[in-house]
């Protein structure tokens, strides 16, 4: 099946030079490109390409209110973001939040060569997004608040560790506004994003969650009323120290597909906490996490996965649950009482 694809950029340079990549691919085909939002509404209505991908900073209708106009649209289209790390970091994050399935992160400025360097990333999270259901989000929930908690004091024996990829930004979104400002268990999260982006993804969180969401640092308390994400560009795991629970930030190891990796973190808390762990497999492409499952079931603790109704991407939670890891199985808004008797 040939994906067709519809290019949007403010940036002639960028437009073709993004119609060359993807036309090159196999499997790929360019139908058509768009100026700014409101000429990519009119393509997507002309053309109904399967795939978009999408800069952010356009006149007339950015990329979030591109998003935003596709929320009723029926059959509408999957959207990669194409995005530079930086000041185009939080309007990357509020488009994957409004139901972007997956971000390429720009190299550099758009008229420059280096853009040829997305080939091979693009064309595989293009292909990635033409199997991916997306979930649009209307205006009102990409930009509901939350007052913040104040973290409480260290005493809880639970804690939650959450793993996702593809779908991500708007699965934790959903998840964390649903947990009571009193959730008792520290939460710790891996989310696969390009570097330079979690420190917003965490503020993002962090204004739609009673519980408090921060960017992890090396050393960091983990606590109840806290949900901390891990850096990317590095693993997260957890640690004791005395009677403190504690983030702790490594490059090591090297060789794994991500960081931060699911399978890293989960095996850390499998060796901290054991059988008052739970973790959390939500949307997302391949299988990370699924040694992480492994060790936290081998410890006694809990695996919970989002079911396929409700996932972007059903990679990750699929090859969790098909290797008998899961503990239940439940739609991502159903999946909070789950938690709850865990904790």
């Amino acid at each position: 099946m040939t994906l067709r694809v519809l290019v949007v950029d403010d940036s002639a340079f960028a437009r073709k030079v993004l119609r060359k990549v993807l036309s090159d691919a196999p499997g790929l085909e360019v139908v058509g490109t768009a100026r700014d939002g409101l000429d990519a509404l009119e393509r997507v209505a002309e053309l109904k390409p399967d795939v978009i991908t999408l800069d952010l900073v356009m006149p007339s209708l950015d990329g979030p209110g591109f998003l935003r106009a596709l929320a009723g649209m029926p059959g509408a289209p999957r959207v990669v973001v194409v995005s530079s790390a930086g000041t185009d970091s939080e309007l990357a994050v509020a488009a994957l939040q409004a139901g972007a399935v997956d971000l390429v992160h720009k190299p550099t400025a758009l008229a420059t060569d280096r853009l040829y360097e997305l080939g091979a990333e693009l064309v595989e999270k293009v292909r990635i997004a033409g199997g991916a259901v997306p979930h649009y989000a209307t205006e009102q929930e990409a930009g509901a608040s939350a007052p913040s908690a104040r973290p409480l004091p260290s005493s809880s024996q639970k804690l939650l560790a959450v793993g996702t990829s593809t779908g991500g930004p708007q699965a934790l979104t959903r998840l964390l506004s649903a947990l009571p400002r009193d959730f008792p268990a520290p939460v710790v999260l891996a989310l696969h994003i390009p570097a330079g982006y979690t420190e917003a993804v965490a503020k993002r969180l962090d204004s739609q969650s009673a519980l408090e969401v921060v960017e992890a640092s090396d050393g960091m308390e983990l606590v109840p009323g806290r949900a901390v994400l891990a850096r990317a560009g590095h693993h997260l795991k957890v640690a004791r120290h005395g009677a403190l629970n504690l983030a702790r930030l490594d490059r090591h190891p090297l060789g794994t597909p991500h960081h931060p990796s699911v399978d890293v973190l989960f095996q850390s808390v499998a060796e901290v906490w054991g059988r008052d762990a739970l973790g959390l497999v939500l949307t997302g492409m391949g299988e990370d996490g699924l040694q992480g499952a492994r060790a936290l079931r081998s410890a006694g603790g809990v695996v919970l996965t989002e079911a396929e109704s409700s996932c972007v991407v059903y990679g990750m939670p699929r090859a969790v649950a098909e290797a008998g890891l899961s503990n239940g199985s439940a739609p991502l808004d159903d999946l909070v009482p789950l938690i709850s008797r865990f904790v």
